[in-house]
């Protein structure tokens, strides 16, 4: 039967894209902490467990990267009024490469141990972040060009945050190149990108309302 005269097309609301996210990101956060193993001497347990400093390190700074991302996550998609194809393809590639951090993490972790490959370490675990970056840029700029987003965000809400994105990829290539040639620096840049992010956007609760204070 065709559609009645008047019938609106049909929309996918952003809820269920929401939901299946936060559970990807929920499953990304409790694997982080697989990769911190019990010393295996408890004859000397407390030594054994100042030795796992960079398990610790990498748990702590992943998840408050995964935290992070999960929140502008929820900046982006609270602003949107419906969803496409094209936006459930992004969204899953960007959470394909949030459900890698756990690897990269591990990587981290064992480099820092190890004392070895930690330049290798951190290029790759820069580049999983820039790629996550990346991909929050594509959805904004596809959500702003396929007419997706809430018209009461305003045109200055839409800018600044955008803007944070775009600046996402800056920071985090600048560790990247950093951590090339100085590991440990880049690893500074990357975390010091960590405060900023969690800070509210200027205009992202729309032209009517204010950041609460």
């Amino acid at each position: 039967m065709n559609a009645q005269k008047g019938t609106p097309p049909l929309t996918r609301q952003p809820g269920r894209l929401v939901s299946f996210s936060d559970g990807v990101f929920a499953i990304a956060v409790t694997l982080l902490v697989l990769e911190i193993q019990p010393p295996p001497d408890f004859g000397h347990l407390l030594r054994g467990l100042g030795a796992l400093w960079s398990s610790y390190l990498a748990y702590a700074l992943s998840f408050l990267l995964i935290g992070q991302v999960w929140v502008n996550h929820h900046v982006m998609y609270d602003r949107v009024r419906h969803v496409d194809r094209g936006v459930l393809f992004l969204n899953t590639v960007l959470l394909m490469v949030i459900a890698f951090l756990p690897f990269s993490t591990s990587l981290l972790a064992g480099a820092l141990r190890a004392e070895q490959g930690l330049r290798t370490a951190v290029l790759v675990y820069g580049s999983t972040l820039w790629m996550a970056a990346a991909l929050f840029n594509i959805i904004w700029l596809y959500l702003r060009r396929a007419r997706l987003l809430d018209p009461t965000l305003g045109a200055s809400g839409v800018r600044a945050i955008g803007r944070r994105f775009a600046l996402a990829l800056l920071w985090i290539g600048s560790g990247i190149l950093v951590g090339g040639f100085v590991p440990i620096a880049g690893v500074a840049i990357i975390a010091g990108f960590l405060p900023a992010y969690y800070l509210p956007i200027r205009g992202e609760y729309g032209e009517t309302k204010q950041v609460p204070r």
